[in-house]
């Protein structure tokens, strides 16, 4: 049986006191069970400092993106290597902002999800269509060339550490909602294109859903089979709208 990942994507919000303060809250109200692991992605300059903060706990730490690149002249980048000293265990890889925002193709997506794969780190893969190619009925296909991408560079076995997450572009800051049945049918196709290369590792692999999980829609999107946890934005900046999720898969 798959565990449940909440993970939290803080985005480029917070200041050390603020951030200090939301990582207290998280630590002391994470649930006591094996069946939820809680992550915290804060900004880079952070990530040190809430890597200590968590350290006796269960509250584990990530960052918000990688650069495919191990050292070198590029500014501004951080490599793999370097968020691993920081005390990093994950790295999310592929953004639906990072992708439209900074214009990061399929193919550098993978680079990067390669990189961290190959320093020690778990990549958290995301995926996902917008509106446009929602309502064009293309959004298996847009998935289909996101995850094949990571597929034709490091083959299936490089998602047996990985985790997916689904991110309906569509449905984040927009006002509009998936509902856990359109959620279901997606993350039931990623899985399935992961069946077609290896069923052992698709039935393993945590799938997240990443399009605006709140504490009051949680339970409904995490009973569904094939949903293992969310990649949460906005409810992850208050430790108890972030808590009421966890508490949603503790007891799914």
């Amino acid at each position: 049986m798959r565990n449940y990942l909440v993970a939290g994507n803080w985005k480029m919000n917070g200041d050390m006191a603020s951030n200090r303060e939301l990582v207290a809250g998280i630590v002391a109200g994470a649930p006591d069970t094996d069946r939820v692991k809680l992550l915290i992605c804060p900004p880079f300059p952070y990530l040190a400092a809430m890597a200590q903060a968590t350290a006796d706990s269960t509250v584990v730490v990530g960052a918000q993106s990688v650069s495919e690149h191990a050292s070198g002249a590029y500014t501004g980048e951080v490599s793999p290597q370097m968020l691993l000293d920081c005390g990093c265990e994950y790295a999310i890889v592929g953004h639906s902002e990072r992708r439209s925002l900074y214009l990061e193709s399929s193919a550098a997506v993978a680079s990067k999800f390669k990189a961290a794969l190959e320093a020690g780190l778990r990549p958290i893969l995301c995926v996902g269509e917008s509106l446009e190619e929602r309502e064009a009925g293309s959004t298996e296909a847009v998935i289909d060339e996101q995850l094949n991408a990571v597929l034709d560079t490091v083959g299936v076995a490089g998602l047996e550490t990985a985790v997916i997450a689904y991110e309906p572009v569509w449905a984040i800051g927009t006002g509009m909602t998936a509902t856990p049945e359109q959620a279901q049918e997606v993350h039931k196709h990623i899985r399935g294109v992961l069946a077609g290369h290896d069923a052992a590792i698709a039935e393993s692999t945590q799938i997240l859903y990443g399009g605006s999980m709140k504490g009051e829609n949680a339970a409904g999107l995490l009973a569904m089979p094939d949903i293992d946890g969310g990649l949460i934005g906005g409810a992850s900046l208050k430790s108890a709208d972030f808590l009421a999720i966890a508490e949603a898969a503790a007891q799914g």
